[in-house]
C-alpha cells in the first residue's frame, strides 16, 4: 500500500486553534456519526494516509491516527497529561449534575486519570496482583465457569453469546479479582453501561437525567460494598490489599481514591474484556478458514487473541491533555489542547502492520498493539484479559468446532472509546457436537503460559513439496500450506523457523518467491549441535513441519546505489535471494562466493545462469581464495556489502569495515556463539523503565528479558540468542556489555541499543531504558 506523507497544515476553508487551515474531511470529523460508530480504523484510513494529527471542530479535540504518533502520546505522560480520560465528552446539563450531586457523587482521579508522581506512587503500591505470576491461580475457576456456561447452552442448537455468557464470566472474575461479593450482578452490568454513556457516549438531555442516576446509584453501591470490605480487611482480592495499603500509607492510597477506584475497576476490570470477547469470536467465526486451523491447532489461540485485540480491539480511543504548546507529527498543539488518541486506527497502520486492516493470525507483531495502552499507563488487568479471551476461544473451537455466526444485525453501543456488540447470536447443529462422540472432550484443555504470547509459539503447518541435493551435504527443500493456501511474502534476506519431532533451527529463504510455496537448504554439519543432521534425516516428501516467519533481520537496502554481496559456504542462501531482487530492480550489484570446493557449494549451476556477469567463484581446492580487503574497497560510493558467512568471515569484514559509514556493512551470522548466561559468572544489574516508571532487578541467574517478563512488560523476541534484534530496546542512559550477534561495532560503541535477551549491564552499572 502506497501512503503518501501529509503535509503539516492542510490546505481548507475552517482553521483549528492554532490558525492551522482544516481539510474539508477534519472539518466534517463527528465521531458519533455512521462511519466512526461502525468502524473506526476505516473511518479513520484518510487521516492515516493524508493527515494523521487533525482538529475536529466539531468535537473540539485533536485527533491522532498513526501508530508512532499515538505511541509517542502514551510514552509522554508529562505533556500529555491523563486528566480528561473521564471527563465526559459531552457537556453535562445542570439537571443531570444536580441529580448526581443529590448522591454525593464525588467520583476523584484513578489509575486512568491522575498525573505524576501521585499516579505511579499509587501504581507501583497496587499493582503486586497483576504480575503474572500472581494471575496463575485463576485460570482453573474461568476454565470451570466457562465449561459450565457452555452445558448450559451445547444441546441447544443456538445461542447469544454477550447475554449468555461474555458479560457475566469476566464480569465474575473481575468481582473475585477485586474480592467484591458477586451479588447484584444485573444492576452492575447496567451501572457499567450508564458509566459508559456518561463518559463517552452523547447522551440527550432526557437520558442525561436517566444516566446520572444510574451513575449516582453505582456510586452508592461502590461506597456500601466498599465499607462491607473495610470490616473484613483481612480478605482476599485487589480491593482488600487496597484497604490495607491504604492502613501502611493513607497518603498514598487515600479514602476517596479507594471509593473512585472501586467503581472505576468493577468497571474497567470487566467491560472491556467481555467487549473484546465478542469482537474476538465475532471476527474468527467470520473467517472459517481461520476458524478451522484454530479448531486442529490450539497452540496458535495466544496470537490469534493478540491478533484480534489489534484488528478489532473493545478500546478504541483515549483521551488526554497537552500540558504546554507542543507538536505531534509536525503538527501544533496548544497548551489545554485535548487529543483524542484512536488506538484503533493506530492498529491498522501500513507503517506499522502489514497489511494492517486484514486477519493473520500469524502476524509475528500482533502484540506491537496499543488497545491496551503504553507505558506508564498501559492496562493492568492485560494478562487477566488475555487468559480469558484465550479459555473462551479454545473452549468453543474443542467443543463447538461447528458453531457459526447467525444471521444478524450488529448494533454498538454509541460512544467515542469502546466497541463490541450488543449481541453475538450463534448456531450449530447439536448432533454434531464433537462430544458426543468423545465424551473426554468436554475435560480437555490446552494450557497457555501467561502473558503476551511468543514469537515462537506462532507457528504455521507446511508440507515437504520436493526435495533436491544442490550441493554435496546439502539439502534443499521446497513446502507448501498443508491447506494448500497463500504463504505470506518474504523480502530478500528472510527467514524462516522449522520444527519438525521438537527440533527447531532458523533458515534463510532461497527459492523463488512464490507466493504458494517456500524454500530453504540446509548444509549438514555432523560436528553442529544435531540440528542439520535432525532435518537431513527425516526432511521427505510430504513430511509435516512447523513454520515460524518469515522474519527478516537482514533486510536488503532496496535504496542503495549498488550492492557487494559477499557469501561464505551455505551463506549463499540469502545472498542469492538478495541477487534475484537486485536483478528484478536492474541495480548494480556483484556476487563473491567462497567455498571449499565447487560441489560443496550450493546452487553455483543457477548462480550462473541467472548472475554469471556478476558472479566471481572463490573455490578453495582451486586454489582460489577471496581478499576481503579489496572486496571491502570494491564498494562504490554510496553503496552497501551485504555478507553471510562463517563467523571468522564476518568477523574480518567487521574488522575491515570499522571505518565506512554506518549501515555500509550490513551481515547475518550462523550462530550466536558468546551470547549464553552463566550465571556463575554473571553479575545482577537494576533497570529503570522510563515509559512504565518501574524499577527492576535483573539477576545474576536471568536476563532483562527474563526480567521484564515477571513485570509483566511486553517485549516481542524470536531467537532470545543474540541473532535476530527482536527483543531490542533502547537504552537512555548506562553502560552495556553487548553480547549480540546483530549490532555493529559502531553501534555497539554508540550505545543506544541492546538486546534484552543477552547483553546487560556492565558490572556496577545502572541502566535506563526506553520501555
Amino acid at each position: 500500500m502506497i501512503v503518501s506523507r501529509p503535509s503539516a497544515c492542510p490546505v481548507g476553508p475552517a482553521r483549528s486553534p492554532t490558525g492551522c487551515p482544516l481539510s474539508a474531511h477534519a472539518a466534517a470529523f463527528d465521531p458519533f456519526d455512521k462511519p466512526y460508530q461502525t468502524d473506526p480504523a476505516a473511518a479513520l484510513r484518510w487521516a492515516r494516509q493524508q493527515e494523521p494529527v487533525f482538529y475536529a471542530p466539531k468535537l473540539g479535540y485533536w485527533v491522532v491516527s498513526r501508530y508512532a504518533d499515538v505511541k509517542a502520546v502514551f510514552r509522554d505522560n508529562i505533556t500529555f497529561s491523563p486528566r480528561n480520560a473521564l471527563e465526559k465528552i459531552t457537556p453535562v446539563s445542570q439537571e443531570s449534575l444536580d441529580v448526581l450531586a443529590s448522591y454525593d457523587y464525588a467520583m476523584n482521579r484513578t489509575l486512568v486519570n491522575e498525573d505524576e508522581p501521585a499516579h505511579m506512587e499509587r501504581r507501583r503500591a497496587l499493582m503486586e496482583h497483576f504480575i503474572p505470576e500472581n494471575l496463575a491461580g485463576r485460570e482453573e475457576k474461568i476454565r470451570r465457569m466457562t465449561r459450565e456456561k457452555v452445558d448450559a447452552f451445547i444441546d441447544r442448537g443456538e445461542a447469544d453469546l454477550v447475554e449468555e455468557m461474555l458479560w457475566e464470566i469476566p464480569l465474575t472474575v473481575a468481582l473475585d479479582f477485586l474480592g467484591v461479593p458477586e451479588d447484584d450482578m444485573a444492576r452492575l452490568r447496567d451501572f457499567s453501561v450508564a458509566h459508559t454513556v456518561n463518559t463517552w457516549g452523547r447522551p440527550t438531555p432526557e437520558q442525561q437525567v436517566e444516566v446520572a442516576h444510574a451513575v449516582g446509584r453505582f456510586w452508592q453501591f461502590a461506597g456500601e460494598v466498599l465499607e462491607r470490605m473495610r470490616a473484613d480487611s483481612d480478605g482476599p482480592g485487589w480491593m482488600h490489599y487496597a484497604i490495607r495499603k491504604n492502613a501502611e500509607a493513607p497518603e498514598v492510597v487515600t479514602d476517596s481514591y479507594l471509593h473512585s477506584m472501586m467503581m472505576a475497576i468493577i468497571v474497567a476490570a470487566h467491560e472491556t474484556t467481555a467487549l473484546a470477547s465478542a469482537n474476538a469470536l465475532k471476527v474468527l467465526l467470520e473467517d472459517r478458514a481461520v476458524w478451522r486451523r484454530l479448531c486442529g491447532d490450539p497452540s496458535l489461540i495466544p496470537n490469534a487473541v493478540e491478533e484480534c485485540l489489534r484488528l478489532v480491539g473493545s478500546v478504541v480511543a483515549w483521551r488526554r491533555e497537552a500540558t504546554r504548546d507542543t507538536e505531534i507529527g509536525g503538527v501544533a498543539i496548544p497548551k489545554g489542547g485535548k487529543l483524542l488518541i484512536v488506538q484503533a486506527s493506530a492498529n491498522h497502520d501500513p507503517y506499522h502492520f502489514e497489511n494492517g486492516d486484514a486477519l493473520d493470525i500469524w502476524r509475528d507483531n500482533a502484540v506491537d498493539h496499543l488497545t491496551f495502552g503504553y507505558g506508564s499507563h498501559q492496562c493492568m488487568g492485560k494478562n487477566i484479559a488475555r487468559m480469558e479471551m484465550r479459555i473462551f476461544v479454545e473452549e468453543f473451537t474443542r467443543r463447538l468446532p461447528h458453531m457459526r455466526l447467525a444471521a444478524q444485525d450488529f448494533t454498538y453501543l454509541p460512544n467515542t472509546s469502546f466497541r463490541g456488540p450488543d449481541h453475538l447470536m450463534v448456531q450449530w447443529d447439536p448432533a454434531e457436537n464433537p462430544e458426543r462422540r468423545d465424551p473426554a472432550l468436554r475435560e480437555a484443555a490446552h494450557s497457555f503460559a501467561i502473558g503476551a504470547p511468543r514469537q515462537q509459539d506462532i507457528a504455521r503447518r507446511v508440507r515437504v513439496v520436493e526435495t533436491s541435493r544442490p550441493a554435496q551435504n546439502v539439502l534443499a527443500a521446497t513446502l507448501e500450506d498443508t491447506e494448500g493456501e497463500a504463504l505470506p511474502e518474504w523480502s530478500a534476506g528472510a527467514h524462516v523457523e522449522l520444527e519438525l519431532y521438537g527440533m527447531s533451527r532458523r533458515y534463510s529463504l532461497c527459492g523463488a518467491r512464490d507466493h504458494r510455496r517456500m524454500g530453504v537448504a540446509i548444509l549438514r554439519e555432523d560436528a553442529g549441535r544435531g540440528g542439520s543432521r535432525h532435518f537431513h534425516d527425516h526432511l521427505k516428501p510430504g513430511t509435516i513441519v512447523k513454520l515460524r516467519g518469515p522474519r527478516n533481520h537482514f533486510r536488503l537496502d532496496e535504496e542503495a546505489s549498488a550492492h557487494v554481496l559477499i557469501a561464505g559456504g551455505i551463506g549463499i542462501t540469502p545472498i542469492i535471494a538478495m541477487a534475484d531482487r537486485l536483478k528484478v530492480l536492474g541495480h548494480e550489484y556483484r556476487i563473491h562466493y567462497a567455498g571449499r570446493s565447487r560441489r560443496s557449494m550450493a546452487f553455483l549451476d543457477r548462480l550462473e545462469r541467472d548472475h554469471g556477469a556478476q558472479l566471481s567463484v572463490y573455490a578453495g581446492d582451486e586454489g582460489a581464495r577471496a581478499d576481503l580487503a579489496a572486496l571491502v574497497a570494491s564498494r562504490p560510493e554510496d553503496g552497501q556489502i551485504c555478507a553471510c558467512g562463517p563467523e571468522r568471515m564476518i568477523a574480518a569484514l567487521e574488522e575491515l569495515t570499522a571505518d565506512l559509514p554506518p549501515g555500509a556493512f550490513h551481515f547475518e551470522h550462523f550462530t550466536a556463539a558468546g551470547s549464553a548466561l552463566d550465571p556463575g559468572k554473571e553479575t545482577g544489574f537494576d533497570v529503570e523503565l522510563a515509559d512504565s516508571g518501574l524499577s527492576l532487578h535483573v539477576p545474576a541467574d536471568a536476563t532483562m528479558l527474563d526480567a521484564l517478563r515477571r513485570a509483566g512488560i511486553d517485549v516481542p523476541s524470536d531467537c532470545e540468542e543474540g541473532l535476530c534484534g527482536s527483543c531490542e530496546v533502547e537504552v537512555l542512559e548506562g553502560e552495556i556489555d553487548h553480547r549480540d550477534k546483530v549490532l555493529s561495532e559502531g553501534e555497539k560503541r554508540e550505545g543506544g541499543r541492546m538486546m534484552s535477551c543477552c547483553s546487560r549491564a556492565r558490572e556496577g552499572c545502572k541502566l535506563r531504558v526506553a520501555l
